[in-house]
């Protein structure tokens, strides 16, 4: 689900670079309010890792093939963390894997970052809303709204940015017939990164329940 270079105009790539600033700063602001703003860094750099080494796992949906994201469980269990994790995590899989790219690494962060945190934002309000379920349940439950809300909101975001700024010199209808095949090839991901996200947070709060910041 990355941008690669090429494909979008200038004034998208400094947009995305704008926005990528300015969620950054906020993102560094909160952490700086909290308490121990180091506290998070060594599950933080343990999640970078694996969101780096997702997009090299490749899942075959016809007609396509998706990978995995993670963003998802990045924004639940990191929180603010989640955005500075997913820019550095993109910026090492743009430079040893080719993925996307130096110059659309502010729009690439847009995509899989700020659906990262309302990922988090809505693992968080578990706390503020009441269910008449067990812990555990309610845990997964958010777990698995918070998987499919990361990956779901960048693929939503991905699929709007390419297809609205498709080169002139493409066959439009080809290529969009092609964008709209890899988008229903990545309903299965979403469901799968839901449950993926739920398991994992589960087994965090049963093994190490300090981890879940949020």
């Amino acid at each position: 689900m990355h941008i690669s270079e090429g494909i979008l105009p200038s004034k998208i790539l400094i947009s995305g670079y704008v926005i990528t600033g300015v969620t950054l700063w906020y993102s560094l602001r909160q952490l700086n309010r909290q308490s121990n703003p180091s506290e998070g860094i060594p599950q933080a750099a343990l999640l970078t890792a694996a969101f780096f080494i997702a997009s090299g796992i490749q899942i075959p949906i016809p007609p396509a093939s998706v990978h995995f994201v993670l963003n998802g469980l990045l924004g639940a269990v990191l929180g603010w963390y989640g955005f500075p994790a997913i820019i550095v995590g993109l910026l090492f899989q743009a430079i040893m894997f080719g993925h996307g790219g130096l110059t659309t690494l502010g729009i690439n962060a847009v995509i899989m970052g700020i659906p990262a945190l309302i990922a988090g934002f809505l693992f968080h309000i578990r706390h503020q809303i009441k269910f008449p379920l067990r812990k555990s349940l309610s845990l997964q439950l958010f777990g698995f709204l918070a998987g499919i809300a990361g990956v779901g909101l960048s693929a939503l975001l991905f699929f709007s940015i390419v297809i609205t700024n498709l080169p002139s010199t493409l066959d439009q209808q080809l290529e969009k017939t092609a964008i709209y095949g890899l988008m229903f090839a990545h309903i299965p991901l979403i469901l799968i990164e839901g449950f993926f996200t739920a398991m994992v947070v589960s087994f965090l709060q049963r093994v190490k329940p300090e981890i879940l910041i949020n």
